[in-house]
């Protein structure tokens, strides 16, 4: 992974995302800020994250929004517009636990056989560390402050208000672990 590739990943965000949902790329920006602080602990799969991070929500473009299931409509973008590399694909595919959303969607074979999870549990944890740390507008927030606007936002009895409550233990877990990971990381 190079810097090429967070670049890239930068301006193929920004042309999806810049012009037609301004707040979803202010928080594009902010994950992706959120994914820069964990070079430390990452070491050479930095990139790799920072990368993922920029392009999580690429999939709510307009013009991509097949499905309306933004990981696995972003993750076939990136896989067939621009052959991107298949593990950047599948973090983006699985972000913040997208099975559990994907199964509320009937959508959890055909994401799960196109993109399977990530063998790497600490770029995944990583990822959901850095979306589920970041409010709507970019701005850092804690991951049960985050949950809850979820929740606020989308409703208990939506698609969404459905995965965010039983996806948040995992959540949760995922937040810790990196927290945990960040805390025994030299300063």
């Amino acid at each position: 992974m190079s810097n090429q590739l967070v670049k890239w990943a930068a301006q193929t965000s920004e042309a999806e995302l810049g012009a037609t949902l301004p707040s979803r790329w202010a928080h594009t920006q902010g994950v992706a800020g959120r994914a820069r602080e964990l070079r430390g602990v990452l070491g050479a799969e930095a990139e790799l994250l920072v990368a993922a991070a920029t392009l999580h929500d690429v999939g709510y473009a307009p013009r991509l929004a097949v499905t309306g299931f933004h990981p696995l409509d972003g993750a076939r973008f990136l896989r067939d517009a621009h052959g991107a590399e298949e593990r950047l694909v599948r973090l983006v595919a699985n972000h913040s636990f997208a099975l559990l959303e994907a199964e509320e969607r009937g959508l959890r074979e055909e994401l799960a056989a196109e993109f399977p999870m990530p063998e790497e549990p600490l770029l995944v944890d990583a990822l959901v560390y850095c979306d589920m740390t970041t409010t709507p507008d970019g701005g850092r927030t804690a991951v049960e402050e985050r949950v809850a606007e979820v929740l606020g936002r989308y409703g208990e009895d939506s698609i969404v208000g459905r995965f965010i409550r039983r996806a948040a233990p995992e959540i949760f877990a995922a937040v810790g672990r990196v927290e945990a990971a960040l805390a025994g990381q030299p300063r």
